[in-house]
């Protein structure tokens, strides 16, 4: 699981936003926030490089 979803929140970052600086469409761009889809690690980096955040920040545990 990730946590895309709570740093976009927490930044006031919109999801069409993120869509735009990946490259990807919306409903991919949300897919991977609402977690019915995981990011590919080369990816979750890109995430990470974009929102300016460690990558070990985007992940959780599902304990």
């Amino acid at each position: 699981m990730n946590r895309i979803k709570e740093v976009l929140e927490e930044r006031g970052i919109k999801q069409t936003w993120l869509a735009e600086r990946l490259g990807k469409s919306f409903s991919i761009v949300n897919a991977y926030v609402c977690n019915r889809r995981q990011p590919s690690l080369e990816l979750l980096f890109e995430i990470a490089r974009i929102l300016e955040i460690d990558v070990k920040e985007l992940i959780k545990s599902k304990k």
